[in-house]
């Protein structure tokens, strides 16, 4: 289907699903190559991203259920200082698009706040690897990142 950097150049502003973050920090060899590419169009101005500070708490969980506070801490950091990234906090206005989305198209909580944070700060895509994600039709792209892993 084609790099996914130039999907994203037609995108302003794109959201980002914690899948991406944490197949990058794991150095998932399945994804390593396509995460790189999406951070680095990121990093260097080609494309403007948010996340939701649900990515800080997903991202998080396992290395403090490891005890591994200090890991936790490192993400947070990279997250909040990396380039062209803004972590959005949750508010009303997303919670209301959140509840919205979960009534329309049956998403899991975590989801719908995912897609509300995109849509109520002018998101055109949200990258993820959720196909069940694609029934959010018409009201946001959903690129999912199998989609462009080499045959």
């Amino acid at each position: 289907m084609g790099r996914i950097s130039e999907r994203l150049a037609s995108n302003d502003l794109i959201g980002l699903d914690t899948s991406i973050f944490i197949y990058h920090f794991e150095s998932n060899r399945k994804y390593i190559q396509i995460t790189n590419e999406i951070l680095t169009c990121i990093e260097s101005g080609e494309t403007q991203a948010i996340t939701s500070v649900l990515t800080i708490m997903e991202l998080s969980v396992r290395p403090w259920q490891l005890g591994k506070g200090h890991i936790a801490r490192k993400y947070e950091a990279l997250l909040s200082h990396f380039p062209n990234l803004q972590i959005i906090d949750i508010d009303r206005e997303i919670g209301r698009w959140a509840a919205r989305l979960r009534a329309e198209f049956n998403l899991s909580p975590p989801d719908a706040l995912h897609l509300a944070t995109c849509i109520t700060n002018g998101a055109s895509a949200f990258i993820s690897n959720d196909r069940l994600l694609k029934r959010v039709k018409g009201i946001l792209e959903i690129i999912i990142l199998d989609d462009f892993l080499s045959p």
